[in-house]
C-alpha cells in the first residue's frame, strides 16, 4: 500500500468517475462545439452566480489569464507574501502580463481590508497602477486557513470604491466553503473573476475553470488560445469535472477530519517542534534541528509513504479522497516509530 501525502493532485479518477468519462459526448472546443465543456462550463458558472466561464488544463493557466485581463503591462497587483500566484506560477505575473506584484504580510495568508487600502498607490504618474487584488482561499502555505464571508466582503468594498478588480484563486475553495459554511453563490457575489480547481480534492485527472461575466470570459478565451490552452475533444475531461462537482464537495469533510487528526498525533510527537493550525486539509509542521528533513522524508518512503520538504525544517502533507482511514491508521504508526 503506497500512501501518497504529497499533494491533493495525486488522486485517480474512481470508477463511476471513469465511467462518466467513457460516456462523454464530444465535439471541439475550439470551435465552441464540446457539449461537455459547454455543460461544465455553464454549471460552474450558475453554481458561483457568474454569467459564464472557461475551461483551462491548469489553475496556474485560469490565474495568469486572469490577471492578464485585468491588468496593463506596467500595472501592480496587491497579493498576500505566500500567494500561489507569485511563489508558484513561474514568475508569470512578469512574464506574461508585464506587472508586478506588491506583496502584503497578512494574517496566516490572509489580506485584510485595511491592508488593501494602506498598500494601494495614489494616481501619481511616477507610481506603479494599483490595479488588481488577488486572494487565495484556501491558502496553501499558510496551511489551508480560509477567509471568512465577511473578510472577503470587506476587501471587496474596498476594491470596487477604488475601481480595482478582484481576483479568487479559488483552488481550493470548496474546501472553505464545507468548512466555514457559506454558499458558492455568496463567493461569487464578492469577486470579478473566480479560479476553481477540479483536480485537487475534487478529484478530477486534470482541469481548472476560470469564471467572470461574459465580456470578461469572451477576453480571458482568447487570452486561453494565445497561452495555447486551446482544446480539442476536452469533453471526457470536463465529464470528470461535473461528476467532481455532483459528487465530491460535501465529502471533503472527511479530509478535513483526517488532517485534523493527524496533526491531533503530530503535536505530541517530541521531534516536531510544532504543527501549523489545521482547518482544511494542508498539515505543515516543523521538524526540530535534531532531524534532518530529508534523511525524514527517506523514512517515510523506506514505509511506503511519500510526503514534500517545504523548505527549512518544514514538511506538509495533504489528505485527500485516496487517503483513508487505514492509511491514516499506518501514517500514524510510521510517525510514532520513527
Amino acid at each position: 500500500m503506497i500512501i501518497d501525502l504529497r499533494s491533493d493532485t495525486v488522486t485517480k479518477p474512481t470508477n463511476a468517475m471513469l465511467k462518466a468519462m467513457f460516456n462523454a459526448e464530444v465535439g471541439d472546443d475550439v470551435f465552441a462545439e464540446e457539449p461537455t465543456v459547454i455543460a461544465l462550463e455553464q454549471k460552474s458558472a450558475k453554481l458561483f452566480g457568474k454569467e459564464a466561464a472557461v475551461f483551462c488544463p491548469s489553475g496556474t493557466m485560469t490565474n495568469q489569464i486572469a490577471i492578464k485581463v485585468h491588468t496593463n503591462p506596467g500595472d501592480e497587483v496587491l497579493c498576500d507574501s505566500t500567494a500561489h500566484i507569485y511563489n508558484y506560477e513561474g514568475g508569470g505575473i512578469a512574464f506574461n502580463s508585464g506587472v508586478q506584484a506588491k506583496l502584503i504580510q497578512g494574517e496566516r495568508g490572509r489580506i485584510s481590508a485595511q491592508q488593501v487600502l494602506e498598500s494601494m498607490n495614489p494616481t501619481f504618474d511616477w507610481l506603479t497602477k494599483t490595479s488588481l487584488v488577488s486572494i487565495e482561499n484556501t491558502a496553501n502555505r499558510a496551511g489551508g486557513s480560509f477567509y471568512s464571508l465577511k473578510q472577503m466582503q470587506e476587501v471587496s468594498e474596498v476594491c470596487k470604491k477604488n475601481k480595482l478588480n478582484y481576483h479568487l484563486d479559488g483552488a481550493r475553495i470548496f474546501n472553505a466553503i464545507v468548512e466555514a459554511g457559506y454558499s458558492a453563490a455568496e463567493v461569487g457575489k464578492c469577486f470579478d473573476s473566480i479560479s476553481i480547481c477540479l483536480s485537487k480534492g475534487l478529484g478530477a485527472p486534470v482541469g481548472s475553470l476560470l469564471l467572470g461575466e461574459t465580456e470578461f470570459v469572451r477576453k480571458a478565451r482568447r487570452v486561453r488560445k494565445v497561452f495555447g490552452g486551446g482544446m480539442r475533444q476536452a469533453g471526457y475531461l470536463a465529464a470528470a469535472g461535473i461528476y467532481a462537482l455532483d459528487h465530491n464537495i460535501s465529502r471533503l469533510k472527511e479530509d478535513h477530519k483526517r488532517a485534523k487528526q493527524l496533526a491531533t498525533t503530530m503535536g505530541g510527537l517530541s521531534y516536531i517542534d510544532n504543527v501549523l493550525p489545521v482547518d482544511t486539509n494542508i498539515i505543515i509542521f516543523n521538524l526540530n534541528d535534531k532531524i534532518n528533513p530529508e534523511t525524514f522524508v527517506q523514512k517515510l518512503a523506506d514505509n511506503n509513504i511519500k510526503a514534500v520538504g517545504f523548505g527549512k525544517q518544514a514538511i506538509r502533507f495533504v489528505t485527500h479522497l485516496d487517503f483513508t482511514d487505514e492509511m491514516l491508521e499506518k501514517t500514524e504508526k510510521v510517525l510514532k516509530g520513527i
